[in-house]
């Protein structure tokens, strides 16, 4: 049994719900200025709530009878009900709070004082011209209909009323191709159009071919869901399922959502489209291998040629046997892993490719022309996701660690260094949740870590991004400062980067905390005095005789590429950071860093010189 003191501790304060504008509104009715007659009861038990639709005509008199307006068209009205949402819409107070006392059908007389209708202070309905907002009057209410409503648009214009929940969660969007049984009409249910006989009405999404109000609604549909969507005529747009719109104040739709099926712009350009043809099982994308995994797939591929010819088949060249390809290593061509990824188990999809995620980056096939774009046909038979580390003791975590730096190496070597990178990344975040228990762990788990983190670097110094790799080295630094091997790789990008003092002092550096690597300091700050003595010959031929010119005579000068060298070979052979860089990678990192390294003294003596040198073609130089 709990005692006194668990309950309490157990016990949290429940936040005070902040007062609505209705509900200060409310606080306005005084004893008498509101009262209600029945004139006929309505069914069922349940009343209306906020967040309801409610739909009622009504009908204002003064008390001696006499019609100020009304919807009924027998008192001179459109015919066409009053549609609100509870707690949504804007109403004069006497509605506000009366409506939720009815039944549906019910028909009531409501006897309001100015102030419970459009003579109320900072009223927020405004009320129509003429209108005898200071006297009393009746306001004749018939509830036709009240349901829960979705809001689609926050200006209450395209709402919608399930009829029959759908299955699934997944709705439609652009550039979804959708099948749909729809019929339309005016608010006072007048039927203008119907599509509910033949096939079903065919649209894609995003595309205008059927009004955008309806599209809104239709977007918040799953499969098989039947619903009312009300559009207001502001979101009526002309369309080929509704050519003409005018005249309309409001239109419901009435939609039974058949199917539709997913497409999807893989890059956002149009040019690499996944179009499933046939519904995978599971949910999506919660069972999609979104992870590396083991993928089995068969697949067709097809020039998109007017023969559409067929350039390999799975179930006709590789005697029926499916592909067999593990994602995150580059085995297949980048636009037909995107699109595996985001396919469900038993799914079917045609994928259109351009060449450059094609082919064009990847061995060709000998019947694929060059710049080729081509279509594949792909079915996922399954796959099997990589091995959950929870469980595995100390060692075999390290072993599945190194299957992964494995592949890492090798997909760096083949020049892959996005995908190396990711692997190196992939078991860096597993290792957040590793603890060794031992004084050796320990060590063999640091050792591990620093090295992978400079695998990381060394990626990033090959794609040019030298201060993501100078942070991946500090890393390393941080926690073992006396690494040799990373100051040499920090050097390094620090060299390509232009900050020679930085490389040099990491070059020196490595010599006091390790003899054995002062052959590759050496070999490293030879490069770097080159590469400044080439830096210094440019400038000084760049701006020659720049100084003795006029304002304005400064002459275009083109500037000679950047000379590259090579550093080989370290003394550290069985490193996890292996391998070493193979060539000098300055003149990427200067393009993908902007130049967003210390100009030097000279640039703070003379600020325009920035934009000076930038205009010359020099990112970064030595004055002299």
């Amino acid at each position: 049994m709990a005692s006194e003191e668990d309950t309490e501790q157990s016990y949290v304060p429940q936040k005070k719900k902040s007062e609505s504008e209705d509900d200060k509104r409310r606080k306005k009715i005084v004893p008498g200025s509101l009262m209600k007659a029945l004139m006929r009861p309505g069914g069922g038990e349940s009343n209306p709530s906020d967040g309801d639709q409610i739909i009622y005509h009504c009908t204002v008199r003064t008390l001696d009878g006499v019609v100020v307006e009304s919807t009924r068209s027998e008192h001179g009205g459109k015919g066409i009900p009053i549609r609100n949402v509870l707690g949504k819409s804007k109403m004069i107070l006497g509605l506000l709070e009366g409506i939720p006392t009815m039944l549906k059908g019910e028909v009531a007389m409501f006897k309001m004082m100015p102030q419970m209708h459009y003579g109320e202070e900072d009223c927020p309905v405004p009320a129509p011209s003429s209108f005898p907002k200071e006297d009393d009057l009746h306001f004749e209410i018939e509830l036709i209909d009240f349901s829960k409503a979705k809001v689609v648009s926050d200006d209450l214009g395209v709402l919608k009323k399930v009829i029959d929940e759908g299955q699934g969660w997944e709705s439609p969007r652009e550039p979804y191709e959708v099948k749909a049984w729809i019929s339309a009409k005016t608010g006072d249910g007048k039927l203008i159009m119907s599509h509910t006989e033949g096939e079903p009405y065919f649209f894609t999404f995003g595309k205008c071919e059927v009004p955008k109000g309806l599209e809104m609604g239709i977007g918040t549909m799953t499969r098989k869901e039947k619903a009312v969507v009300y559009v207001t005529n502001q979101y009526l747009t002309p369309s080929p399922l509704l050519p003409m719109i005018e005249g309309y104040e409001e239109v419901h739709f009435e939609v039974e959502l058949v199917h539709f099926i997913q497409v999807r712009d893989m890059l956002g350009d149009g040019r690499l489209i996944k179009r499933r043809l046939h519904d995978g099982k599971g949910d999506f994308p919660m069972d999609c291998p979104l992870h590396d995994s083991l993928l089995r797939v068969h697949y067709k591929g097809m020039l998109l040629n007017e023969e559409k010819t067929v350039f390999y088949d799975t179930r006709v060249d590789n005697q029926g046997e499916p592909l067999e390809f593990s994602s995150g290593e580059g085995m297949v061509p980048e636009g037909f892993e995107m699109c595996v990824r985001l396919m469900l188990p038993g799914e079917i999809a045609l994928v259109t490719c351009p060449p450059d995620y094609a082919y064009d980056k990847f061995s060709r096939p000998p019947s694929v022309p060059e710049g080729a774009h081509v279509q594949w046909e792909i079915e996922l038979l399954g796959f099997e996701m990589p091995k959950d580390w929870t469980g595995l003791n100390f060692q075999e975590i390290m072993d599945e660690a190194e299957k992964i730096r494995v592949t890492g190496n090798r997909l760096f070597k083949a020049g892959k260094f996005e995908l190396a990178k990711a692997k190196y990344e992939k078991v860096l975040r597993e290792f957040n949740h590793v603890n060794p228990q031992t004084d050796e762990e320990g060590k063999v788990f640091l050792d591990t870590r620093n090295s992978l983190h400079l695998n990381v670097a060394a990626c990033f110094l090959k794609m040019g991004e030298c201060r993501k790799s100078i942070d991946a080295c500090n890393k390393v630094l941080d926690a073992t400062p006396v690494h040799a091997k990373a100051l040499y790789r920090r050097g390094m990008a620090y060299m390509a980067a232009g900050d020679f003092e930085e490389a040099r002092s990491d070059f020196q550096m490595m010599i006091k905390v390790d003899k054995s690597s002062e052959p590759d300091a050496t070999a490293a700050l030879a490069k770097l005095k080159k590469q400044e003595q080439e830096v210094e010959r440019k400038a000084r031929k760049q701006f020659k005789g720049l100084f003795d010119k006029k304002p304005g005579e400064i002459a275009e000068v083109q500037v000679e590429d950047r000379a590259g060298g090579e550093i080989t070979g370290e003394n550290q052979k069985n490193d996890l950071s292996a391998p070493l860089l193979e060539r000098d990678d300055s003149q990427h990192c200067n393009e993908a860093d902007g130049g967003q390294y210390g100009m030097g003294w000279f640039y703070s003596l003379w600020p325009p010189g920035r934009r000076t040198f930038s205009a010359l073609g020099l990112d970064r130089c030595t004055i002299l």
